[in-house]
């Protein structure tokens, strides 16, 4: 089973890998483990369960016992947000008291789990930045170097005029070349006052 997992540190930075160590399965939120346990490149790092969710994106709840899916009573708080209701140009806040049945996992990781929250408790020897180094770089923006010259309306006015030319069907009409070209001119502006 491969597990996302994002680490975040102290200052707020979110390093993300993903592992597919099954020493998780079986641990509850909020305990601590070694990092070496999900890599080697960790050692030394005491880091904390904070949080979790499943293939469905279903969260980990900390007081719900087990692996499984309940279905829970929510207020405010913890994966409950009061949004006010827009009725019109005036917002309606929720009511007071206001509950609501949610879907939400149980405390403890399982097979169905994808994606684990970790916080460092304790730094390792080596800094985190120097283990994932391809998540610091500074992404740079390109700017383009070269502008593009458009060529002069007049260019682009007579491959215009060979194209309809070449295109008009022959037909008594335009049995000689300048009764093509006459026509292919009319086309031409025909199509210009369009645009």
């Amino acid at each position: 089973m491969v597990f996302k997992i994002n680490i975040s540190g102290k200052n707020g930075k979110t390093w993300k890998f993903e592992t597919e160590s099954e020493v998780l399965i079986g641990k509850k939120l909020g305990e601590k483990l070694n990092g070496s346990e999900i890599s080697p490149d960790l050692a030394g790092y005491e880091l904390t369960i904070n949080g979790a969710s499943d293939i469905a994106g279903f969260p980990h709840k900390l007081d719900v016992e087990g692996p499984q899916l309940k279905r829970v009573l929510l207020s405010k708080g913890w994966g409950m947000h009061k949004r006010p209701k827009k009725e019109g140009k005036r917002k309606v806040q929720t009511p007071r008291g206001f509950r609501k049945r949610k879907t939400v996992r149980g405390n403890i990781i399982s097979e169905k789990t994808t994606q684990i929250n970790l916080m460092i408790t304790r730094e390792g020897s080596k800094k985190i930045s120097e283990i994932f180094p391809e998540q610091n770089k500074i992404i740079e923006i390109e700017k383009p170097t070269e502008v593009i010259k458009e060529a002069p309306k007049e260019e682009i006015k007579e491959e215009v005029k060979k194209e309809i030319k070449d295109s008009i069907p022959e037909s008594p009409e335009t049995e000689t070349s300048e009764s093509k070209e006459n026509a292919a001119e009319e086309i031409a502006e025909k199509e210009k006052k369009e645009q």
